[in-house]
């Protein structure tokens, strides 16, 4: 820990940050400092870096998500990191509680999303929809602790809300998450998902690189954090 920053990994091309959930990864309307910006400020004061500091935002988490985010320090990384998501060239793991038990304890799921911008809310279709996006994740139930379930997906696509909206449509809303039909609060505003590892080839190392992040320190994470 670094300050108020979880910092996962950090070398002259790339710094990785366990985002704790709350927290903006870019600015919105609603005015609050975002991590780029927080972020920014840590390698300005480490470095002693004159001026504006380059940091570029590769992918983003939902504000009440935790987990991994990966910045670019040169507009290299970026292009390079941008084209990598872009092409699907990454692995992403992301675990995520539920109250309920999937039908199924793996499988594939298929479905087309439409976001309204307005209501900041997805809707899954079954079949394509004017509008909509195909969407597609992974997911296998590996653990269950006190009538909860511990889930882990990995999504094929990046759509908005894609991992909430897709298990909320088989019946297991994230614990925490409203929006999605959850009957559980986690009190803080915060959702039980957590994108908790990235896996991807350096983009000037060439280097395969894996960075994974601690579960959050809250009390619906507790009975798995040894998994």
């Amino acid at each position: 820990m670094t300050g108020s920053l979880d910092v996962l990994f950090e070398d002259n091309h790339l710094l990785a940050i366990n985002k704790a959930s709350g927290i903006l990864v870019q600015g919105d309307e609603t005015g609050d400092k975002p991590l780029v910006e927080i972020c920014k400020e840590y390698i300005k004061s480490k470095y002693g870096k004159p001026g504006e500091v380059f940091l570029g935002v590769v992918h983003r988490l939902d504000r009440p998500v935790s987990g991994v985010v990966v910045f670019a320090r040169t507009s290299k990384a970026l292009t390079r990191m941008n084209e990598l998501f872009r092409l699907r060239e990454t692995q992403k793991i992301y675990w995520a509680i539920t109250d309920q038990k999937p039908s199924k304890p793996e499988g594939t799921l298929v479905h087309w999303l439409k976001k309204d911008e307005k209501k900041n809310k997805t809707t899954a279709y079954k079949r394509d929809t004017p509008g909509t996006q195909a969407s597609e994740l992974s997911y296998k139930l590996i653990s269950k602790r006190s009538n909860r379930y511990l889930i882990e997906v990995l999504p094929v696509t990046g759509r908005p809300h894609q991992i909430r909206v897709q298990l909320a449509s088989i019946g297991c809303p994230i614990v925490g998450d409203l929006k999605y039909g959850s009957m559980s609060t986690t009190g803080d505003g915060s959702i039980a998902l957590h994108a908790r590892r990235l896996t991807f080839l350096h983009p000037v190392k060439k280097e395969l690189t894996t960075i994974q992040a601690p579960l959050p320190n809250k009390e619906w994470w507790g009975d798995f954090e040894t998994k």
